[in-house]
C-alpha cells in the first residue's frame, strides 16, 4: 500500500503534511532522481508542470521546480491550464513526466498533484512506489553546471486549444447553438471559451473569473444548480460545466435537466456506433447506471465494469484494446482522441452526436431512461486499501 499516492496522485489540505512546500521540494527531488535513473545517462530529463487556479498553486509550483532543478531536471512551466492539457503537452513535447498541481473538484483550501508518464497516461504504480521510496533522501544538488533549467511555455494554451479543435470533423461548427459554459473559476477559464468561440457558438460564460480562492465555489460540475438556472434564464440550447481542473464534465439540457457522465457516455457511444467508429466495447464502473449496461447489451456492444476511478477505467480499456469508457461523475475516456479524460473533448464529441441526431439534448436523453440510484458516503477512520479483505467482505 502506497504511503502518499492515492488512486489519483496526492491530495490534501494545503499546509497539512504532505501538501507543504518542504514536502513538495523533496517530492520534486525524489521524482527527479527516479527520472534520471530511467533515462539515458547523456540525456537531461524534462518535466512539464501545470496548475489550476488555486492560490497555493504558485507556492507548490516553485517548490516542485526547486526540487527538480536540484536533481538536474529541466522544467517546463505552463501556468494555469487543464489537467488533460498537461497529459497532451508531456507527450507532444517528448517530456519524461508531467505534473498537474490540483485538487480537482475540491475547494481552494486543498491541493495536490496528478502525475503523467511520457506517454500522457497516469504514472504507473511502480514508478510512484519508486518516488515514495526516495522521498526521505537528503537533497544533494547536482553540480552547478548540471542544474535543471526552468522556462515558461508561452504557447501552451494555444497548443492545447488546437489539439482539442482537431478532435472534431472539419465540417462541424456550432453556429446554431446558444451555450452556457461554467468554468468553475478553474483551469478551463481561458481555453474553453476560446475553443467554443472559434467553433461559432453563441456563448454565455459563467464562473470564469478565478481569484485563487473561488475555484469550485458554488460553481462547476459539482454545483450544477447554477448552470441549470443560467440555461433557463438565457433560454440556451444546453449548458456545459467543468470541474476545477477540467478533466470531467456534466451538461444541462434545454429543459434544465442534469446530464451526467453515464448519459454523456451513451450519447458518444451511440454516435460512434452510427458512424461506424466504435471499436470494441465500453467500460463503466461499479457506479454506472444499469440502464447504460442494458442499452449496450441490447445494441450488441460489449460492456464491462471497473473499480471506481478513471485510472481503473483506463486500465481496463487498455487491457481490452477498447477506447471508450467513463464514470457517472463525468470522467469520460476517449482514447481514440486523448490518453486521459478530457472534459472539453468529451463535450465536443457529445455535441457532434447531437448534430448527427439533429435533436435537442432533452430529446436525445429520452433514448436512455435512467434507473434511480442512491449514493451513501460512509466515513472511515483510517485509509483502507480498496483490495483489502475488509472491503471485499462489505
Amino acid at each position: 500500500m502506497k504511503k502518499f499516492f492515492g488512486t489519483d496522485g496526492i491530495r490534501g489540505k494545503t499546509g497539512d503534511y504532505p501538501v507543504t512546500p518542504d514536502f513538495f521540494v523533496r517530492l520534486g527531488y525524489a521524482a527527479g532522481l527516479v527520472l534520471t535513473k530511467h533515462v539515458e545517462s547523456n540525456i537531461k530529463p524534462t518535466v512539464v508542470i501545470g496548475k489550476d487556479t488555486r492560490i497555493s498553486g504558485y507556492m507548490l509550483e516553485s517548490a516542485l521546480e526547486s526540487g527538480f532543478s536540484a536533481a538536474g531536471v529541466d522544467v517546463y512551466l505552463t501556468g494555469p491550464i487543464p489537467t488533460p492539457a498537461i497529459a497532451f503537452l508531456t507527450q507532444s513535447l517528448g517530456a519524461d513526466i508531467g505534473i498537474m498541481i490540483t485538487a480537482s473538484h475540491n475547494p481552494y483550501e486543498d491541493n495536490g498533484i496528478k502525475l503523467f508518464s511520457g506517454h500522457g497516461t497516469k504514472l504507473s504504480d511502480e514508478l510512484e512506489h519508486e518516488i515514495e521510496a526516495m522521498i526521505d533522501t537528503q537533497i544533494k544538488c547536482v553540480d552547478p553546471d548540471k542544474l535543471g533549467k526552468a522556462r515558461r511555455l508561452d504557447n501552451a494554451r494555444e497548443q492545447y486549444v488546437e489539439f482539442c479543435l482537431k478532435t472534431l470533423k472539419k465540417d462541424i461548427n456550432l453556429n446554431s447553438y446558444k451555450i452556457v459554459l461554467d468554468c468553475a473559476h478553474g483551469a478551463t477559464y481561458q481555453v474553453a471559451p476560446e475553443i467554443f468561440k472559434r467553433l461559432g457558438a453563441e456563448l454565455i460564460v459563467i464562473n470564469h473569473e478565478p481569484d485563487g480562492l473561488n475555484i469550485n465555489f458554488k460553481a462547476g460540475s459539482t454545483h450544477p444548480e447554477f448552470l441549470i438556472e443560467a440555461v433557463k434564464t438565457h433560454k440556451a440550447d444546453f449548458g456545459i460545466a467543468f470541474d476545477g481542473d477540467g478533466d470531467r464534465v456534466v451538461m444541462v439540457s434545454d429543459q434544465g435537466e442534469l446530464v451526467d457522465g453515464d448519459q454523456i457516455l451513451y450519447l458518444i457511444m451511440d454516435y460512434y456506433l452510427k458512424v461506424d467508429e466504435l471499436k470494441g466495447g465500453v467500460v463503466g464502473t461499479l457506479m454506472t447506471n444499469l440502464a447504460l449496461e442494458e442499452k449496450c447489451i441490447a445494441l450488441g456492444i460489449p460492456f464491462e465494469r471497473s473499480n471506481v476511478g478513471d485510472r481503473y477505467v483506463s486500465e481496463k480499456l487498455r487491457e481490452r484494446s477498447w477506447f471508450l469508457g467513463g464514470e457517472n461523475s463525468g470522467h469520460i475516456l476517449l482514447l481514440n482522441h486523448h490518453s486521459t479524460g478530457d472534459g472539453i473533448i468529451s463535450a465536443l464529441q457529445t455535441i457532434a452526436a447531437l448534430l448527427d441526431k439533429n435533436k435537442k439534448l432533452s430529446e436525445a436523453l429520452c433514448e436512455l431512461p435512467m434507473y434511480p440510484q442512491v449514493l451513501i458516503n460512509i466515513p472511515l477512520s483510517q485509509k483502507v486499501d480498496v483490495g483489502s479483505s475488509f472491503i471485499q467482505e462489505i
